[in-house]
Order: structure tokens, then C-alpha cells, then sequence
């Protein structure tokens, strides 16, 4: 409960300096037997038996008063010249940007009246900054009202943490006044002096996030100068950290992330719509409010990689593109991501453009859903970091812990449109050739762009399917693969060659196993007999499948040279029997397939029905 104080006046009226009373005291005497102010429309009159001779409008009230009692204690009013009454005006006198209000002058006029006057932690601020407008200092009159609000904020609210909240947060409309008379700092360094105790070792049974709600309650420059003088009284980061991401969730607009969950094209350009800030409601008051929220906030962000998580510093960077601030400050950002990029996830890095849907200058380009400049340059940072910490220090390298990360982006992106071949090439060749243990990902990814972009060209599908090392893709993914129509047919066939190879090399490494261990042959004979034999039926199935493969492609090229020109068979031609030929040196295909393959009878079957529609 915030703590109030009654100030009364006394009943007789100020003496002059011989100790007389002065020449109007019977006026003065029974206007100070005034009860209080009625209001009649927009004006408040004195109840008083004595007619008004001043009035004061403050905002859009009118004030109407006698002028000594106001005289006297306030120093402003003494040094003016105050015109005569108007009526065509319907004041004498108005005073503009008056601190706190007609409320607060109310408050004046009765402590000016010597009427019982009531400060708490609500009204103080105000009232302090209206009796330092008005010149209520003790030259005029001693206990004037200055004074005694002095000694109420000293030694009654900065006692209190809740009253030194209350009276931080009325200072926020009171600029430049509370902060010139230093209102502002004696709060917040009362406020950091309670945290610092507070967090103290000798109080540990107190949280150490007791204050987060109350100080995320406050203006962006409240808070900024209390985190400031926390960081600089050595405070753990990580508290500091986690009470800067509790004010940017309080502060800045937050989306449904549900739609984002399901991965789904359609269903998230409307929620980039809304991170975009292209709703008619949005103000541009608001959006400049933000920006400064936003600054802020990375200003003051500790440099130690685990104050913040990922997650945090990248929702920060989606908020800064879009109520776009500095340039500077959107790369300082990424370049805290890349130092903790292990730490994202798919969906933290999915981050929008700045105008969903339109175009960019160059009119041939079409504008991407997704950010890949940002993520692409996350990744240059996050290399060029890497790089460093292995020079300095001679850690390990940590780029193949982000390898299913960038394989994931590149699928999710994949499903849109507008990404051009160029930017996914070079997004996806970004990583070292040793990231990568495993291609899986890279091919799910590399599948998904040829599904959502069935017009590229041969050529380009050809470049687009090289980034893909076929020897690191996985037994699933090969037998996919092997089936896929989007594949080009030398990928395919790359496919086949690399997948006979290693079935060959498994073999021939379980007989010699199997052969060397003759101590433990009886209990390791049956499972790699077992093992053998599953891996030859495997390659019995490639090889009927290629056999199958050249059968058909033996039969398309015949009925192509019959409607095609000499030219263009004999250029086909030559690039099958070079291929062929390549093979044959390399060791990769088997002699058994390449003659089983010119014998076999033309039995058609779904799966070479479905690989012809695809080469023709």
C-alpha cells in the first residue's frame, strides 16, 4: 500500500516584517476560511463569501481564485505582470505546459488557500515539478510547499520500492521537469541500490528475478539506465540477460506461431504479413516507439555468449527488419547469432522480409518470403568465427553441428517459389565439403526445389543435383533416388554406380571379418552369413534395376533416331557410350549388368513405364 501524508496549514494569516498583519487581513482571513472549489462546466470557483479576482485557465479549466493567497506563496505569479480581467477571454492569465495539469493545480491552490492537502506516491512527482513551475520556495514564505515535498520523496518514498516504482513511472510524462530536478536518478539509483541488496549473497532466499516486473513495468530510458548501472556494478549476464528478453516480450508485438510450426507455404505468409507491420492499425508513433525499443534493448545486451539465447537474438532481428532500424544495428545482431548459431532451430530462422509479396528493384527478381540475404550472411559470420576461435584457441570445429540446420533452412525454403537457383546454390555451398557427414538432408532439400520448380532447365538441374556428393547418401536415400523422376538420368545412373560400390565393399569387408576371427567363429558365422546374404540381395535388386534402366533407354534412343536428325543422335549416342565407357574404366559398373543388360527381353514393368515418361 503506498504511504500518503495530510499537510495542514496553519489558521492565521502571514505577518509582514514588523510583525503586523497585513493591510488586506480581513480579506486574507476569510478567504483562508474557504472550504474548497465547486465546479460548474469547465470552471471551479472558490466557496468563499469574498468575489474572485484572478482567473487562471490550466489545460482547458478555468480557475477563478483570489490573487494574494496565490501572490504569496508563489513566486512565479509575483514577478508577472497580470493583466486585467477579460471578460471576451474569460481569463486573466493561462498557463501553458503547467506540469501535471489542471489536477496538480488544484492541489496548489489548496495548499496556496491552506486547505489539508494529500501527497502519496501518485501525485508527488507532479506536485513537485507544478511548485518548482510556480516558484514555491522558502524565500517566499517558509514551509512552503517545496520543501515539504522534499522531505516526503526523501524520506518516505525512496524508503519504499514499490512508492519509488510509482513515482519512476509518473516522471515519464513529466519530461524535461523530473528529470532536471533530479527525480529520475534519485529513483533509479534508489531502485539499483535495493536490486544490488537484494541479489546480494547474504539474501539468497530471495529470487533472484524479484524485480523483473516491476522494472519491465518502466519507460525504455528508466530501464535502460537501470540495466546500465547493473552491468556496470558486475551483475551475473545471465540475469541481466533474461530480464531484457522479459521487457522485449512485454514490449514488442508478438505473432502466433503455430502456423510457422506447420512448415506450411501458404499458411505462414500470413503471419509474416502480420511480423511485416503492414496492418492498417499499426501507427507509425508505435512502429518509431518500437525502433527505440529495439535499439535499446541490443545496446544494452551483455557481451557474453551465455547471456541471451539464440532464440531471443534471432526473435530480435525478425522485430529490427521490420520496423527497420540502423543497418548497423541489424548486422550487429547477426553476428551475435553466428557466435550461438548451433543453438537455433529451423523455425528460429525463418525470418521474413521487410515486404512480403512485392517486388525488388530489379523487376526480373521477385521478392522471397524468407530473408536468405540475413541467413546467408548469419553464415559467413558464423564461419569467419569459427575460423578465429580454431586459429586462437584450437577448438574443434563445430560446422558440422549446424550442417542439418542449414540442410533443414534449405528445405523449408525450398517450397518457395520465388528463390531463385543462384541464391540456393549458393546458400547450400556455403558449408566446408567436410561439414556434411552424411547428404541426406542436402537431397531432401535439392528434391523438394525440383518438385516446387518443374520448369528448370536440364542444365540447371544438372548444376543443382553436383552440390550432392551421391557416395554420402544413405541406403533410403539411394533407393529413393533411384526412383525419383525430378532426378536427371546421370545422377540416377551415379546413383546406382555409388550405391554397387559400396554393397561390394560391404561384403568383401564381412567375408574378411568373418574369415580373420576364427577364435569367435561360432557365434559370429550365423548373423554375418545373415548380414551377407540381405546385402547381395540388395545388389541383385540394382542390378536388375539397372538392366532395366539401359533396357529402356536402349529403346528410347532408338525410336528417337528415327525422328530426329543425324546430329542430334549421334550427340546423344556419344554421351551414353562416354558415359558407359567411364564406368567401365572406374570399375563401377559390372560386367555382368552391362551384358545382362543388352540380352534382357522387353518386359515392361510400372517402374520403367514411369522412368521412360520421365526421359522422354
Amino acid at each position: 500500500m503506498h504511504k500518503s501524508i495530510q499537510l495542514d496549514q496553519p489558521d492565521k494569516p502571514p505577518n509582514d516584517s514588523n510583525g503586523t498583519n497585513h493591510v488586506h487581513n480581513q480579506r486574507i482571513v476569510e478567504t483562508e476560511t474557504a472550504d474548497g472549489f465547486k465546479k460548474k462546466e469547465q470552471s471551479w470557483f472558490a466557496t468563499c463569501q469574498i468575489p474572485t479576482d484572478l482567473s487562471i485557465q490550466v489545460e482547458d479549466v478555468t480557475f477563478h481564485v483570489h490573487k494574494y493567497p496565490l501572490v504569496s506563496k508563489c513566486g512565479y505569479l509575483r514577478t508577472i505582470e497580470l493583466p486585467r480581467p477579460n471578460s471576451h477571454l474569460g481569463y486573466d492569465l493561462k498557463l501553458e505546459k503547467f506540469p501535471g495539469g489542471s489536477g496538480t493545480f488544484e492541489i496548489i491552490l489548496k495548499f496556496c488557500y491552506g486547505l489539508p492537502i494529500s501527497l502519496n506516491p501518485d501525485n508527488v512527482a507532479a506536485t513537485r515539478c507544478a511548485s518548482e513551475f510556480l516558484d514555491m520556495t522558502e524565500a517566499m514564505e517558509d514551509g512552503n510547499l517545496i520543501a515539504k515535498i522534499e522531505a516526503f520523496f526523501t524520506f518516505v518514498v525512496l524508503s519504499s520500492w514499490n512508492d519509488t516504482i510509482t513515482v519512476l513511472r509518473s516522471c515519464e510524462i513529466l519530461s524535461p521537469w523530473a528529470e532536471n530536478l533530479q527525480m529520475v536518478r534519485r529513483c533509479c539509483d534508489s531502485i539499483i541500490s535495493k536490486i544490488s541488496r537484494g541479489n546480494s549473497a547474504e539474501e539468497k532466499l530471495i529470487e533472484e528475478n524479484w524485480w523483473f516486473k516491476d522494472v519491465t513495468s518502466l519507460h525504455i530510458n528508466h530501464f535502460l539506465r537501470i540495466i546500465t548501472a547493473l552491468r556496470a556494478k558486475e551483475m551475473n549476464p545471465e540475469i541481466i540477460g533474461s530480464c531484457i528478453i522479459c521487457y522485449g516480450e512485454k514490449w514488442l508485438p508478438s505473432t502466433d506461431t503455430k502456423t510457422e510450426e506447420t512448415g506450411n507455404y501458404g499458411n505462414r505468409i500470413i503471419d509474416f504479413h502480420f511480423m511485416s507491420g503492414r496492418k492498417q492499425e499499426t501507427k507509425i508513433g508505435q512502429n518509431k516507439e518500437r525502433r527505440t525499443i529495439i535499439e535499446s534493448l541490443v545496446s544494452i545486451l551483455p557481451p557474453q555468449k551465455e547471456a541471451v539465447p539464440c532464440k531471443f537474438l534471432l526473435w530480435m532481428l525478425k522485430k529490427a527488419i521490420v520496423y527497420a532500424p540502423s543497418p548497423v544495428l541489424v548486422f550487429e545482431l547477426e553476428k551475435r547469432i553466428s557466435m550461438v548459431l548451433e543453438n537455433a532451430t529451423v523455425n528460429d530462422l525463418l525470418i521474413p522480409t521487410n515486404s512480403v509479396g512485392e517486388q525488388t528493384i530489379d523487376s526480373t527478381e521477385k521478392q522471397t518470403m524468407h530473408n536468405l540475404e540475413a541467413v546467408q550472411r548469419i553464415l559467413d559470420y558464423f564461419l569467419i568465427y569459427e575460423k578465429q576461435q580454431l586459429q586462437q584457441q584450437g577448438l574443434k570445429s563445430t560446422a558440422s553441428n549446424i550442417s542439418k540446420l542449414v540442410d533443414s533452412y534449405l528445405a523449408e525454403i525450398a517450397s518457395d517459389p520465388n528463390v531463385s537457383i543462384d541464391k540456393f546454390q549458393i546458400l547450400a555451398e556455403s558449408l566446408p565439403l567436410e561439414a556434411r557427414a552424411s547428404h541426406d538432408g542436402l537431397y531432401r532439400a535439392i528434391d523438394t526445389y525440383l518438385k516446387t520448380h518443374p520448369s528448370l532447365s536440364e542444365h540447371d538441374r544438372q548444376r543443382l543435383c553436383k552440390i550432392m556428393n551421391c557416395g554420402k547418401l544413405s541406403l533410403d536415400a539411394c533407393t529413393h533416388a533411384a526412383q525419383n523422376d525430378r532426378l536427371p538420368l546421370r545422377i540416377v545412373i551415379q546413383v546406382l554406380f555409388s550405391e554397387q560400390v559400396k554393397m561390394k565393399a560391404a561384403i568383401q569387408g564381412k567375408d574378411h571379418i568373418t574369415s580373420d576371427d576364427e577364435s569367435d567363429k561360432e557365434s559370429s558365422q550365423s548373423p554375418s552369413k545373415k548380414e551377407v546374404k540381405s546385402l547381395k540381395e540388395e545388389l541383385e535388386k540394382i542390378k536388375i534395376q539397372m538392366e532395366e534402366l539401359q533396357r529402356d533407354y536402349s529403346e528410347l534412343q532408338h525410336n528417337y533416331e528415327k525422328v530426329n536428325n543425324k546430329n542430334t543422335k549421334t550427340s546423344w549416342t556419344f554421351g551414353w557410350r562416354k558415359m558407359k565407357k567411364s564406368a567401365h574404366s572406374n570399375g563401377k559398373l559390372d560386367s555382368e549388368v552391362t551384358e545382362e543388360g543388352h540380352n534382357r527381353s522387353n518386359v515392361g514393368c510400372k517402374a520403367c513405364s514411369r522412368r521412360r515418361q520421365s526421359i522422354s
